[in-house]
């Protein structure tokens, strides 16, 4: 790992600058009236600033608004009614009962509503030991509500200032994730390749980046003054993640039989070049993503460029002395290899000019007209929460069991003669996730974390006495407990335990050991409860579900394959239309990704199908990226003489995918027409002839020809056709077995 690129990517990252302005936000209001001898008072005003602050992810900012001030409003409603129901252990057990389901269901309605559902648990949690009588419980609620709403004035003055600089950070994130991806890919160039961890290294780097370009899609065509203002800026923040979107598509379009490349040219050495190419692009990517970040100029880099004319000549040379007629057809690949390698080259150099915002570089360019198609808009509609009243809904089961598990953690921390039953129901409520696998992750990080983190506590205060350098240490420890929130939740509880420590040491320093085991036991109990709630009370197992993943993977790719494939057959689909089915199929193939990544993470008895599933997932990375290559001769290579065998290819095609389909939904397709074996026949042997005839002629010698041409605008299209229906019968096979499997258990 590089280190220092590590250090400059997250110096640069949204991630600190949240961590930072959280930070403000929830200390400053305490620091203010500890000046005016007040401190208990800033105290609750910074709870309500730091609960606020859950709920402002990145989003477009009319999201990030409203989340907040539904928020606000809710925190002082449950801050309330908590202290009314303080003192009596009934209502208040009530009230944890009912609010942890209500918080936790509302969910439905995306992550922005999952965070207002933990700001408003987290409230009520911290609020349940804290007596308070009569107006107190009001005023108390007050100050909470303060404090969200001074947050939310903190977050907007900042956005006001910097509009553009969350768009470029997570843009310059896209950029660097895509790097990732192209790394993954280069991976198959190497020798001796573990193809199994490969696909499944290359899966969750796609999940990944779709996580990303997603979040884009949201700042970009959801936030009007990107997209409906004309600023320079903002063009060319769309400029950029169109290309980028764009190179990701060519990245896919390099995939190749490896297997095959590797038995023909391992002994020359020439697929180690390949791969180094292709890792200096993704380290000049990373540069890019990097300055776009910092709102920087990438400085333009000549090596790449020099390094594929080597590589070109590398490969001419080799073709000139080692063709012959067993081989040819793994040179043309290795040819394409190398056409999609100067392609991203010369993407990576407009990518780099775009990092400098010259003027000249926007002027003519037009917005996406139809965007709107390509985000997804949530609405809080109550038929929605209906429709998941009931146990076949996953987000209910999770519900109930956030309810009866922290219901359970509060009534054994009644009987308990230490601790603080808050951090017990905290620790619950953080851990326990709707998926199995992330509650596990969860629990095993907030026990360890928490561990490590009262270590370098005890190690802070041995060491320092100096109360102004502990503040310093306390901040430090905030800002980097808030930065990792979203990204490294063992490192951000690691320093989360010794910030609370030191935050109670300072504020009496005669109960630090009291605090310390308590920190220590309560979360050991919360663990706890919350394994035993994972494992007994209304499980979720991603075998229950997973079907309806694999049935929306194929009805996508077989969207995308129909859009692409009538460019074969001379009604090409509009761009919008193309784009929309891609981005669509990524989308579907990164949630079965992580699907099937959950499964893994499950008790062994729990899962079902493994392998089958993880062939399926895999044979779909491997169609949508032969449908990307064929995207990618569809502008040139329809022409009228193949017609005919490019339509039975379609048609044979289609009716494989929509089989597989029908067959996973249990419902045989009716009366389906017959594959034009003919057709394809014919254009096979089409290939056939002229790989003959180029065969001969470089047995003669003859380098080239009127066949070599014909040969290499024919054969990468028919060679895809043909990849498309084997994948497509794979997995019609497979489909079936999967539904067969399923009969069974």
């Amino acid at each position: 790992m590089d280190y220092l690129k590590e250090y400059r990517r997250f110096i640069s990252s949204h991630y600190l600058s949240q961590g930072v302005r959280i930070t403000i936000g929830v200390i400053l209001p305490a620091i203010l009236l500890n000046y005016f001898n007040n401190l208990t008072t800033g105290i609750v005003i910074s709870l309500g600033a730091m609960a606020v602050s859950l709920t402002d992810s990145p989003g477009p900012i009319h999201h990030r608004r409203n989340g907040m001030v539904t928020s606000g409003l809710l925190i002082f409603a449950v801050a309330l009614l908590a202290g009314l129901a303080n003192g009596h252990p009934v209502m208040l057990g009530l009230l944890i009962g009912i609010c942890c389901f209500v918080f936790s269901i509302i969910g439905v309605y995306g992550s922005r509503a999952t965070s207002i559902g933990v700001s408003a648990l987290l409230v009520m949690v911290l609020n349940i030991d804290r007596p308070v009588q009569g107006t107190e419980a009001l005023f108390n609620a007050l100050y909470i509500a303060a404090g969200g709403a001074w947050y939310i004035l903190l977050s907007q003055l900042l956005y006001n200032f910097r509009p553009y600089k969350l768009t470029q950070q997570a843009l310059g994130e896209c950029i660097q994730s895509t790097a990732s991806y192209l790394r993954a890919k280069a991976a198959f160039y190497g020798r001796e390749v573990d193809y199994d961890k490969g696909y499944r290294r290359l899966l969750e780097q796609q999940a990944d980046l779709h996580q990303k370009q997603d979040l884009i899609h949201e700042l970009l065509f959801k936030s009007r003054n990107l997209v409906k203002e004309s600023t320079h800026t903002s063009r060319v923040l769309v400029m950029i993640f169109l290309d980028i979107v764009d190179l990701f598509e060519v990245v896919m379009t390099s995939h190749q039989d490896y297997e095959s490349l590797h038995r023909f040219f391992d002994q020359y050495g020439i697929l180690d070049d390949y791969q180094h190419a292709l890792h200096s692009m993704a380290s000049a990517l990373d540069e890019i993503g990097m300055a776009v970040q910092a709102s920087k100029t990438s400085v333009e880099s000549l090596s790449i460029q020099a390094e594929l004319r080597k590589l070109r000549a590398r490969f001419i040379e080799l073709r000139d002395n080692h063709r012959d007629a067993e081989n040819v057809e793994a040179f043309i690949s290795l040819r394409q290899i190398l056409e999609s390698m100067e392609d991203i080259a010369d993407r990576l150099h407009t990518l780099r000019s775009y990092t400098g915002y010259d003027q000249k570089l926007a002027r003519g360019f037009e917005e996406p007209v139809d965007y709107e198609q390509f985000i997804t808009h949530q609405y809080v509609d109550p038929r929605l929460l209906k429709e998941n009243l009931t146990l076949s809904s996953n987000i209910f089961r999770h519900s109930l069991r956030v309810s009866l598990a922290t219901l359970s953690g509060y009534l054994i921390a009644q009987f308990l003669p230490f601790g603080h039953s808050y951090w017990v129901l905290l620790t619950i409520i953080v851990i326990l996730k709707p998926a199995y696998s992330l509650t596990k992750r969860r629990n095993y990080e907030r026990l360890f974390g928490t561990i490590a983190g009262a270590i370098i506590g005890i190690a802070v205060l041995y060491f320092i006495k100096d109360k102004k350098l502990l503040l310093a240490v306390m901040i430090f420890f905030m800002v980097c407990t808030y930065s990792l929130l979203r990204i490294r939740y063992l490192l951000s509880v690691l320093f989360m335990t010794p910030y609370i420590l030191l935050l109670f040491h300072l504020l009496n320093p005669a109960g630090f050991q009291t605090i310390l085991s308590d920190r220590l036991i309560d979360t050991a109990i919360g663990s706890a409860i919350a394994f035993v709630a994972n494992l007994f009370i209304f499980p979720a197992w991603e075998h229950e579900q997973i079907f309806d993943y694999l049935i929306r993977v194929l009805e996508d790719n077989t969207r995308y394959f129909s859009d692409i494939a009538g460019s074969f057959t001379g009604r090409p689909v509009s761009i919008n239309r193309y784009k929309l089915s891609r981005k669509n199929t990524l989308v579907s193939l990164a949630n079965l990704s992580d699907a099937f990544n959950r499964m893994l993470a499950e008790p062994a008895s729990k899962q079902r199908n493994i392998r089958e599933i993880h062939q399926f997932v895999v044979l779909n990375h491997m169609l949508t990226s032969h449908i990307a290559t064929l995207a990618y001769y569809a502008g040139s290579s329809g022409r009228s003489a193949q017609m005919a065998g490019y339509a039975s290819f379609i048609r044979a095609i289609h009716s494989r995918l929509r089989h597989a389909a029908a067959v996973l939904l249990d419902q045989p397709l009716q009366g389906e027409e017959s594959p034009d074996k003919e057709g394809m026949r014919m254009l096979n042997d089409r290939v056939d002839l002229l790989t003959q005839r180029r065969k001969t002629e470089l047995n003669q010698g003859i380098l080239e020809s009127d066949t070599r041409r014909a040969l290499s605008g024919l054969k990468p299209v028919a060679d895809q056709f043909n990849f498309i229906i084997k994948i497509a019968a794979d997995l019609e096979k497979l489909s079936g077995s999967l539904q067969s499997m399923k009969t069974a258990v």
